[in-house]
């Protein structure tokens, strides 16, 4: 044995050790196995596992039953289905028969419609004839009244009217020879109630002309036609937009001055001239008011041409501000975009700690980032010339509870709009009930505006877009037009009702008790 040998000795009793104890394990595994397979046979004997026909003979039943239940099963589903198809089919074939009878029903329903509706077209045009008649006659009826109720009870002063007979002749020429052009000829539904008017006047002339037999008479009479119809074509010259009050006085002083005419004149007469004055008066002040009407369609147009330029000038402003704005979002987006850009280069040399904080830092840009994007593509909308938000607000101290205010505009947050209508023009702020946005937003103000014409507090300047309603008519109104627009019903009027509160009287003075007693 060699001085190696020696060395190695350990080694061997180790690698020997190691060799009996893999013996010892596979002798115990080896009888755990021979335990396992005992276990596995009584089990087996039990249970009559090793007859392998007999198990064959129960399998082969098993498969047998299972085969027999499976066709059971499907010849049951297969019945089922085919009663419940015949059921489904009997039930379409009734709805079949029900549709085909309500078709019939909505047949007859449409020609009766029909009918209903040409026999309504018919009767409404009978009602509009009658109506037009209905109408000139109230105009007589009125300016009848209007003569009871003023002239009735005159009593002119007792004489004799003479007229020279050479002076007779004259009379045609001294007629007007020339009639002013009336501004209520250019509008067509003016012009025609202008020539309904003189219809009136030109018979009343014709009829009380009949009662004058007298060549005196006659005369005075036809000098009196001339001269109010001249007079009148005066006051009708001279008429200017917010005149109508002076100019319905003219006709008054004029009347009032041929009445005294009349008083002072033959007695036998007084009495149907002042009658005829009365009459003749009410319809001049028709005259007076139709012309008038032109002026205050001339007036119209101008507001509108000057709420035109208001508008194209608040765009101008919006747009501008709008430009800045975008401006300033573009830089924001640049600066995160930059940003993030910057970390995600940092992340190839980083750490694990580093990665996990570049990451969440990344995330939080770009969540910034996202929020900087939505508000651009909110000012790209704006700008787009139509987009906006209507307004709808009120102002209980300043206008009462039935009057609100219906705008657009264009800025990004409506309620700077909001606050500048609220300065120092009106002694309180305005409560706001809804923001509508609309990609034509201008379309939807100039609807809810048409809708609500009627209601317009001022007529004339359009630009005063104020209406008289009430909460529940616009929340309605805007749940139709628009029914996932908020409104709120609330009218705070915070302002207004502080103000009120602080006008009552409130005693600050403390009066003790009589038994209080100092510490």
């Amino acid at each position: 044995m060699g001085l190696g040998d020696i060395f190695r000795i350990n080694e061997f009793k180790a690698e020997i050790a190691r060799l009996q104890q893999e013996n010892q394990n596979l002798i115990q595994n080896n009888q755990n196995l021979q335990d396992s397979t005992d276990s596995m046979k009584k089990m087996l004997d039990e249970l009559g596992g090793f007859d392998y026909f007999k198990v064959k003979e129960m399998t082969d039943a098993l498969d047998k039953e299972a085969h027999e239940k499976q066709i059971r099963l499907k010849y049951e589903y297969s019945e089922k289905q085919r009663i419940a198809e015949a059921d489904l089919q009997k039930k379409i074939n009734d709805l079949d028969r029900m549709i085909s009878d309500r078709d019939e029903k909505c047949k007859e329903v449409l020609n009766t419609l029909n009918t209903l509706r040409l026999e309504e077209a018919s009767l409404n045009k009978k009602v509009k004839t009658q109506t037009n008649k209905l109408s000139r006659s109230k105009e007589l009826v009125k300016a009848i009244n209007y003569t009871f109720d003023k002239y009735l009870n005159y009593e002119p002063q007792q004489s004799i009217l003479r007229f020279p007979d050479n002076e007779l002749t004259d009379l045609e020429e001294i007629s007007p020879s020339v009639i002013l052009k009336l501004h209520c000829m250019d509008v067509k539904d003016l012009r025609k109630a202008y020539r309904e008017n003189d219809k009136q006047i030109d018979s009343i002339l014709k009829k009380y002309s009949s009662r004058y037999t007298t060549k005196a008479n006659q005369a005075i009479y036809q000098l009196m036609v001339i001269a109010l119809r001249a007079e009148l074509q005066n006051i009708l010259y001279n008429l200017k937009y917010e005149k109508l009050d002076n100019s319905i006085e003219d006709v008054k002083s004029v009347t009032k001055k041929y009445l005294k005419i009349a008083g002072d004149g033959n007695q036998s007469i007084a009495g149907t001239l002042t009658k005829f004055i009365g009459e003749i008066e009410y319809l001049f002040i028709n005259a007076v008011k139709i012309e008038y009407n032109y002026y205050v369609k001339k007036e119209q147009a101008r507001q509108e041409q000057l709420a035109l330029r208001e508008q194209m000038r608040q765009e101008a402003e919006e747009r501008k501000a709008l430009e800045a704005e975008r401006k300033k979002v573009e830089q924001e987006e640049s600066k995160y975009q930059s940003e993030i850009e910057k970390l995600k280069e940092q992340l190839s040399s980083a750490n694990d700690i580093e990665l996990a904080k570049l990451n969440d830092r990344i995330l939080e840009l770009q969540s910034q980032l996202a929020d900087v994007v939505v508000k651009k593509e909110e000012i790209s909308n704006l700008a787009n010339g139509k987009a906006g938000n209507v307004y709808i607000i009120s102002n209980l101290g300043s206008f009462g509870d039935n009057v609100f205010k219906i705008g657009m505009t264009r800025r990004l947050n409506p309620q700077d709009r909001v606050n500048e209508l609220g300065d120092a023009s009106v002694p309180f702020k305005f409560d706001v009930h809804s923001f509508i946005f609309s990609d034509d937003a201008v379309g939807l103000e100039s609807k809810l505006h048409q809708i609500l014409n009627n209601n317009r507090v001022n007529k004339v300047n359009m630009r005063k877009e104020f209406f008289y309603t009430t909460i529940d008519e616009l929340e309605k109104l805007v749940t139709d037009i628009e029914p996932t627009a908020e409104f709120n019903k609330t009218m705070l009027a915070e302002e207004f009702r502080q103000s009120l509160s602080s006008d009552e009287n409130y005693s600050i003075s403390y009066m003790p008790e009589e038994d209080e007693e100092e510490e």
